[in-house]
């Protein structure tokens, strides 16, 4: 059976709504962090070296990166479903969302976490934080505009590999900044695989 290893507080939602869309069965072991460090135990390391979730076990293949990931299940489970054919205009843009969403879109989310600790002495970096999530977060609003998905007409991996970051961003800036993508993250969180991966292994 298909293992996810899953870090509370962590990426692993991804995982789990994309083999709920392809109706897989799996198990779901999950790790606390650390109360001090807010690290991975020292279990974690036993499935990869680097101690980091989601980590995703199935055939004897251990993989780590949600991306890799997720283009794995659709390689091995589903394919013409949640990818759209290799070399055509569609897969290249799926391509290039499925890398932008950790490559570009989480950095500027991460800094604004890891920088609002640092408390007064974060401040002077507000502003550019602050203007890279705008940037970042204003393009894909606008790549939504007038179409419910990121590419084609149904839900791809892109989209699933995108959605954390981006309901991160309408949680944390509120609803009526992006609108586009506050109209996306309503309509993910509605699809009864998303509810199914809530419901079974919490948010």
């Amino acid at each position: 059976m298909i293992e996810v290893h899953h870090l509370k507080q962590s990426r692993s939602r991804r995982i789990t709504w994309m083999l709920e869309e392809l109706g897989l069965d799996y198990l779901v072991i999950s790790y606390d962090r650390d109360p001090t460090t807010r690290l991975a135990p020292p279990e974690l390391k036993q499935i990869h070296p680097l101690g980091k979730a989601p980590v995703l076990a199935d055939q004897g293949l251990v993989l780590i990166e949600s991306g890799a990931i997720l283009e794995y299940l659709i390689n091995t489970y589903g394919r013409a479903q949640f990818a759209p054919p290799p070399g055509t205009p569609d897969y290249y843009r799926y391509l290039q969302f499925m890398h932008y969403a950790e490559g570009s879109a989480m950095l500027p989310l991460l800094l604004n976490l890891y920088v609002g600790r640092l408390g007064e002495a974060g401040t002077p970096l507000h502003p550019r934080i602050h203007s890279e999530i705008a940037n970042h977060f204003g393009y894909l609003d606008a790549e939504l505009q007038g179409r419910d998905f990121f590419v084609g007409d149904h839900l791809t991996g892109a989209d699933i590999q995108l959605s954390f970051a981006i309901q991160s961003v309408v949680r944390t800036v509120g609803k009526d900044k992006f609108p586009n993508l506050t109209r996306f993250t309503e309509l993910i969180e509605a699809r009864p695989a998303y509810q199914r991966a809530v419901a079974k292994n919490g948010e």
